[in-house]
């Protein structure tokens, strides 16, 4: 079995518990006992390319310098997607496309999972993420925003119509990965399949703080990409609450009942009130 993972690592020696949770995801993966081979499109991180040689993972490396980006971008999902794509369909035959992350801990049945999946082209995920904050890890229900681990499996012919299509997509920085690759889900005609109850994605949180990353810096990045996610809705004819509706609108696209175990209910029930409910407390205070 041969795996083609769509990763970017972030710069390596500038945040420790960074570079120990890139070093953690990378053994994850190698533990899979499958042949996995990284995409990785970088943006001159700084010793990024000495981890991946330390670290002896197979890899397609290309690094694009930050002047090709627009003034003050860092990276673009859609440009590593883009190179993921060509890999997947000029270098030789992969049985799955992933994309990642790499601020996690991959679950160790995770092929075996996939490969009881009896169709010839599928998208499967893990919601939600098991978070660990300050050390400590929480409970398996909470429904944190993020999906971190996205795996199609699709045949070259679907993977030319993954790549024609972002074609008409834009995305730089933070923001609007999720709801992209959902949307494309429904354009492509990809059964939608959450892992949750088999396995859980243990996910570390991130010190933005060493990256200049602050809550500001993500949204206005989401707003900014929000623009460009709008015009492709609008070129597919797509709801535009993909981008309007956030994971209200997300996590009702990827509901099923065959998916649902006590947890995953749970994380349901919390999420639409919980969150509405403090979305109206800001609107009052601010108003």
């Amino acid at each position: 079995m041969r795996i083609l993972w769509l990763v970017s690592f972030r710069p390596i020696g500038k945040s420790k518990s960074n570079d120990l949770f890139q070093s953690i995801f990378v053994d994850s993966v190698k533990s899979l006992n499958s042949e996995v081979w990284f995409s990785l499109t970088q943006f001159n991180e700084a010793n990024v390319k000495r981890f991946i040689q330390k670290k002896k993972i197979k890899n397609f490396f290309t690094n694009i310098s930050k002047k090709k980006l627009p003034p003050g971008k860092k990276y673009s999902n859609k440009i590593m997607l883009e190179k993921a794509l060509d890999q997947y369909i000029n270098k030789g035959k992969f049985d799955y496309l992933v994309f990642s992350t790499a601020d996690i801990i991959v679950p160790n049945n995770l092929f075996e999972t996939l490969n009881k999946i009896n169709l010839k082209n599928f998208c499967s995920f893990v919601y939600p993420n098991t978070q660990v904050i300050n050390g400590q890890l929480k409970n398996t229900f909470w429904p944190y925003f993020g999906i971190d681990l996205i795996i199609f499996k699709i045949d070259k012919k679907k993977a030319k119509e993954f790549r024609k299509i972002i074609n008409y997509y834009n995305q730089y920085d933070w923001g609007v990965i999720e709801n992209f690759y959902f949307a494309a889900c429904e354009i492509l005609k990809l059964e939608k399949i959450n892992l949750f109850k088999k396995m859980k994605v243990i996910k570390f949180e991130n010190d933005f703080k060493s990256f200049s990353e602050d809550r500001s810096w993500q949204i206005n990045s989401w707003k900014q990409n929000q623009k460009y996610f709008l015009e492709f809705l609008q070129k597919y004819s797509l709801s535009k609450l993909y981008a309007y509706g956030s994971y209200y609108y997300l996590l009702y696209k990827i509901f099923r009942f065959r998916d649902l175990n006590f947890n995953l209910f749970l994380s349901y029930l919390i999420f639409y009130p919980y969150n509405l409910f403090k979305k109206v407390i800001k609107s009052l205070t601010q108003g």
